[in-house]
């Protein structure tokens, strides 16, 4: 082989890796409630997007309200299995819903989505 082929090659695993390391940690991509947003009060149903494949057996989902106390949210998969989705009953202030998610290759991720809940 010539040392021109072999670079090729060496370049192309180098290429071909990248898009395998990107997945490997399930990245927040889309929330209802969006980041910043406010929406009304009442039952609101959750429903998180991720770029991959999760555990959702072994995800959670963490209301953090207003008075600064903690409830774990029963989450669902939903979609590709990419979804979790999840509802709570919420009065007006300011919530962090706090995400912990198990990608299906082993990595854990975490995040936070802050948004006001107004007025009915």
């Amino acid at each position: 082989m010539t040392v021109l082929f072999l670079r090729v090659l060496a370049a192309l695993a180098l290429l071909g890796g990248a898009p395998v390391a990107a997945r490997a940690h399930a990245v927040l991509q889309e929330s209802q409630p969006a980041a910043g947003s406010a929406v009304a009060a009442g039952r609101m149903e959750f429903e998180l997007h991720y770029n991959s494949r999760i555990d959702a057996a072994r995800s959670r989902l963490t209301l953090i309200r207003p008075d600064r106390s903690h409830a774990v949210l029963a989450a669902h998969a939903a979609g590709a299995g990419n979804v979790l989705t999840a509802t709570a009953e919420l009065a007006p202030g300011v919530y962090t819903l706090r995400w912990q998610v198990l990608a299906i290759d082993g990595h854990i991720t975490r995040g936070d989505v802050g948004f006001t809940v107004t007025g009915r």
